[in-house]
């Protein structure tokens, strides 16, 4: 395991703050805080308060106990989880203006090191451009051990590029949004590295394992040079970001974000795909030389079935009904969430111009 070997941290930072959960402490807080209990490393812990039903939500609450408990003369901080451990750590070490390592311990989502920390802020998710870790240390033998759901997870998020990757193109061609063709490729070649090991994921062998980190930490990065979330996050994303809030509405336990995503990944394929038939001219808003590169793309994205076959072989959910949201939750985050994100996507036309409907 990494704690084996004693990192920089024990030449540079005299004095940590180390954040986790109960559940991540088990996993691997515990074994990380023995490693530093041989070295001159000061530290302070923080345990993140779960809610009635054992969720950790990166809100001000939790927000306000990390500021609360961490020193003032802390050096740095070292997040030990899964997104939200590392979304509220990304967001308050940043306003302290100190750094943070990162220690994944499941291979669930791609913001592991990102810059941008989604936070419910009075309701609303909000996502924040923050700081990136300045170091990610993610033990395969830890990762092996995490849920199968939560590599279903992460499986979903990075299957999210299918129509993230799509949106980011088509808000390039019609409103000419900022776009990189180096990130793409990377953010694509992530995408379809897992795709071409979906069994060996599934499997939880390690070659899948490191397949699927390699893959999220590619996207993290893709974001992190980019320096927004285009590559990674579009209207599938606002769909799942849309369900989440619902759910901190109703009072009801919060869902994986990935499995939101890989499910809202095949709710939006499935509109995108019905353009294929549809005239982008007769609005006046798309060129005609446009409208056929936007074709091409619609082509080109991956068939809903294919996608539901997918995530199934890793064991996830495809219908968002399968998740417990409700077919009125998917409805209004149809007409509603594309105002989540200043972001051109075919949802955001779709609301705008024609309303096709699922």
């Amino acid at each position: 395991m990494f704690f084996r070997k004693r990192t920089f941290i024990e030449n540079r930072f005299l004095k940590v703050m180390i954040v986790y959960d109960e559940r991540t402490k088990a996993v691997a807080g515990d074994a990380f805080l023995k490693l530093l209990d041989q070295t001159n490393v000061q530290y302070e812990t923080c345990k993140m308060q779960a809610d009635h039903q054992g969720d950790v939500i990166a809100d001000e609450k939790v927000l306000g106990q990390l500021l609360i408990e961490a020193s003032i003369d802390v050096e740095a901080f070292v997040a030990i989880g899964a997104g939200t451990i590392h979304d509220v750590t990304r967001f308050v070490s940043y306003k302290m203006k100190t750094p943070f390592i990162s220690i994944p311990t499941a291979p669930s989502v791609d913001w592991f090191n990102s810059m941008g920390a989604p936070i419910v802020q009075n309701g609303v998710k909000v996502t924040f451009q923050t700081q990136a870790p300045i170091a990610v240390f993610a033990d395969i033998d830890v990762l092996m051990s995490a849920p199968k759901s939560m590599v279903a997870a992460g499986f979903g998020d990075v299957l999210g590029k299918v129509t993230s990757l799509f949106d980011w193109q088509f808000g390039y061609i019609v409103k000419g949004e900022p776009f990189c063709p180096v990130v793409f490729e990377a953010t694509e070649q992530a995408l379809i590295s897992c795709v071409e090991n979906v069994d060996f994921i599934a499997e939880g062998q390690e070659k899948g394992i490191k397949v699927l980190m390699e893959a999220l930490i590619l996207s993290g990065l893709a974001m992190l040079l980019f320096g927004k979330s285009h590559p990674a996050s579009g209207a599938e994303h606002h769909l799942s970001h849309y369900w989440e809030m619902e759910f901190l509405k109703e009072g009801r336990k919060q869902l994986l974000h990935g499995a939101k995503v890989g499910a809202a990944t095949i709710v939006i394929a499935s509109l995108y795909k019905k353009y294929l038939n549809y005239s982008f001219t007769g609005d006046g808003i798309i060129a005609s030389e446009n409208e056929a590169k936007i074709k091409k793309l619609l082509q080109g994205l991956i068939e809903p079935t294919k996608l539901q076959d997918l995530i199934n072989r890793v064991g996830g959910k495809t219908a968002p009904a399968d998740l417990g949201i409700s077919q009125r939750i998917v409805d209004n985050s149809l007409q509603e969430a594309h105002l989540l994100r200043e972001r051109y996507t075919l949802l955001y036309y779709n609301n705008v111009y024609k309303k096709e409907t699922l």
